[in-house]
């Protein structure tokens, strides 16, 4: 088995064709010196940043301090002396300027589900005269079913009716009745980049609320959420932002919503004063009125260690590289990968793309397996995507070129047909 995998990498590197061309980009790209700020496997090609993204060098040193110092040693003074207990807010008001907001606007805590279940509570309740409710078809799963289980046992009076993937569904949709709209900024199957301006201002001119999951645009595009007047946002920070498996979410409401929006989620950490013990609830009258429970604290020090490098980063060069390589993967993906039958779903306008590049084929599981063998890790979406994320913080345009090369080389061998690949895992 291991002979057929070694033909194919043997079969990218003798596949020379544009290799210089690729390194010659690689040696002007002014964010290149960034890729060695993460700790990344010798060998390998990691295109799934767009799923969970790759770990900051200083995470383990800052890890290992934190236990043998802050938990070991100074134990429960650390909530005090090192502020584990407004890391919520203070990671949040780090991670705002990334997103357009202020300080102050964004929390750090829970769950990408467990945030938009809070926002989308609080901006139905902002709109009680209203039922409708719009999401999209092909959103991340997750969103659609915390909708349907708020509307189902806290808003059984609201309906919700699921736009495609343009924007110009999501607009035919709108109407009187109109409460929220839940949107995806990029589509996580196809990588396909709403038009959040636009977009916001016409479910505003209708009367209605937005909320934007920004779960794959956050740390890969500029974001201006104050800037195009949105008014919640959720997102996690496992994915370009590489904050790691258990990193916290986030949660954005604007500050003109801040003091009529409430938490449906009255847990100890929102009240006003959490340490007075209080029977009764009093809301904090901040951001902090949308915690819940407890940070993790240790899952909140791998993302200050993202974030220290995201603020040595100009987010337009990182954009402009973004586009470049994408653009570039699709080139490649044409010259090399169509007559195999994978096809490019990715809009190739430039203004309609996230960071990711979606390819199909009928056999897409047992060929990514095959791909991932042979080194090159991107990941799958049902039912026949393909999907490869190109974070610029630490890919460089070798990489794209190798893994059009080893994707070709795959396809030519036929090695993705050997019954190994075709296993099913849990996750995918």
């Amino acid at each position: 088995m291991s002979t057929t995998i070694d033909r194919v990498k043997a079969a990218r590197e003798a596949a020379s064709a544009g290799l210089d061309s690729a390194r010659d980009m690689d040696r002007q790209d002014a964010l290149a010196p960034m890729r060695g700020l993460f700790a990344l496997p010798a060998g390998e090609i990691y295109l799934d940043g767009n799923s969970l993204g790759a770990m900051p060098a200083s995470v383990g040193p800052a890890m290992a301090e934190a236990l043998s110092e802050g938990w070991a040693k100074d134990l429960i003074r650390s909530w005090n002396g090192r502020n584990w207990h407004m890391l919520p807010v203070t990671v949040g008001d780090r991670l705002a300027p990334l997103m357009g907001a202020k300080a102050g606007e964004v929390l750090a805590a829970d769950s990408t589900s467990v945030n938009l279940y809070k926002v989308f509570c609080a901006a139905m309740r902002l709109r009680p005269d209203r039922t409708g409710v719009i999401s999209e078809r092909n959103n991340f799963p997750t969103d659609i079913h915390i909708l349907q289980g708020a509307i189902a046992n806290v808003f059984p009076q609201a309906t919700m009716a699921l736009a495609d993937d343009d924007d110009e569904s999501v607009l035919s949709l709108l109407g009187p009745d109109t409460a929220v709209v839940c949107l995806s900024q990029v589509n996580y199957r196809t990588g396909r980049l709403r038009d959040m301006a636009r977009v916001t201002r016409a479910i505003h001119d209708a009367g209605a609320l937005v909320i934007w999951d920004l779960c794959h645009s956050l740390g890969a595009l500029p974001i201006d959420l104050n800037g195009c007047n949105a008014d919640f946002a959720v997102g996690c920070s496992y994915k370009y932002m590489n904050g790691g498996p258990g990193a916290p979410a986030w949660l954005f409401v604007a500050s003109r919503h801040l003091a009529s929006a409430g938490n449906p989620l009255t847990g100890w950490q929102g009240h006003a004063a959490p340490f007075a013990f209080e029977v009764d609830f009093a809301p904090s009258a901040t951001i902090e009125k949308f915690r819940v429970g407890t940070p993790p604290v240790l899952s909140y020090l791998p993302l200050l260690e993202s974030l220290a490098v995201f603020e040595r980063t100009d987010m337009p060069a990182l954009r402009a590289k973004s586009l470049k390589l994408t653009g570039y993967f699709m080139e490649l993906a044409d010259e090399k990968l169509a007559r195999h039958g994978l096809k490019v779903i990715t809009p190739r306008n430039e203004a309609e793309r996230g960071s990711q590049v979606a390819l199909t084929h009928d056999e897409g599981w047992p060929i990514m397996q095959a791909l991932i063998a042979c080194g090159v890790v991107g990941d799958f979406r049902a039912p026949n995507i393909l999907r490869f994320g190109f974070t610029p913080l630490y890919v460089g345009f070798e990489d794209v070129w190798g893994a059009a090369a080893t994707l070709e080389a795959i396809m030519e061998s036929s090695l993705w047909r050997e019954p190994r690949f075709a296993e099913r895992k849990l996750v995918t």
